[in-house]
């Protein structure tokens, strides 16, 4: 179903009707489909009746953020509301030769763009679950307390987590200077698993779906590797343009506890024992 606010921008436009509209497939958290107009143009649409009021617009706002020149495609938000996104349709395609070395040096350019405080101009979603994003000075706190704790905190609220466990979390969090370095507040996509990066009509990297903020952005690379990590090249070109530190894969399972927590959360018990795996050499 087309929502009707989407046919009117459409029509209003120049496109004109829509004259195929093709599933893609249910995404984790969203429906999606490829829309193709009279005018031959086509568009992307994201629609979930059940998502929360303003993720759509959340989402929209964080791809606007992350559009900057050098850093990695991502589509250019069209229109939304409560239960759609309309898209530029990126008509993904093969991807070129080179395409993890250039994926690793736009990403580096992205995390490039840094900020005096952790955070975001609002809160977002990482996937359906909320994302706080408070403007804060320091990283360590940002992190433990808007990032692990507010995750764990909600798995034992719904039952995920014992009371127990979620004091390993707040050890873990209190601990977290020690742990990892000082790092500068870049703006990162948030949610850079392998199912979000795709090549565009050309074979280029492009991005989808970002929970974007101000980051740490090694804690972004953590991403990359959670499910599959992307191949050595990406890394070796990325530090080509941004260098790391020589043991940062090492904080890559400490990183990534927020999205399993976040995953204990969405999808259920199945992530439990990768969480408690993670707090039991932390904390």
């Amino acid at each position: 179903m087309i929502p009707d606010a989407v046919s009117n921008w459409l029509m209003e436009r120049g496109f004109g009707k829509v004259v195929s509209n093709q599933d893609t497939g249910g995404g984790c958290i969203n429906n999606g489909a490829i829309l193709s107009t009279r005018a031959g143009a086509t568009f992307f649409l994201k629609t979930n009746t059940r998502a929360p009021r303003d993720m759509f617009a959340r989402e929209a706002e964080g791809l606007r953020a992350l559009d900057i020149p050098g850093a990695p495609r991502v589509p250019k938000p069209y229109l939304w509301g409560a239960d759609y996104l309309l898209l530029e349709d990126l008509s993904p395609a093969r991807r070129l030769a080179d395409y993890w070395a250039v994926l690793g040096q736009q990403l580096a350019h992205l995390h490039q763009h840094t900020h005096t405080e952790f955070g975001f101009q609002h809160d977002n979603y990482i996937g359906s679950t909320p994302q706080p994003n408070p403007w804060t000075t320091d990283g360590h706190a940002f992190f433990g307390e808007h990032r692990l704790l507010y995750q764990a905190q909600l798995a034992e609220s719904r039952g995920l987590l014992a009371g127990a466990e979620v004091r390993r979390v707040e050890r873990l969090a209190a601990n977290l200077q020690a742990l990892v370095p000082v790092q500068p507040a870049s703006l990162i996509h948030g949610d850079l698993w392998s199912g979000n990066v795709l090549a565009d009509a050309h074979g280029s990297p492009a991005l989808i779906d970002p929970a974007a903020h101000y980051g740490w952005a090694e804690a972004e690379l953590g991403m990359t590797a959670l499910f599959g990590a992307f191949p050595a090249e990406f890394y070796e070109a990325y530090q080509e343009i941004r260098t790391l530190e020589g043991d940062y894969q090492q904080r890559f399972p400490l990183y990534n506890l927020y999205h399993l927590l976040n995953h204990l959360n969405l999808f259920g018990g199945g992530y439990r024992s990768q969480v408690l795996s993670i707090l039991r050499r932390y904390a």
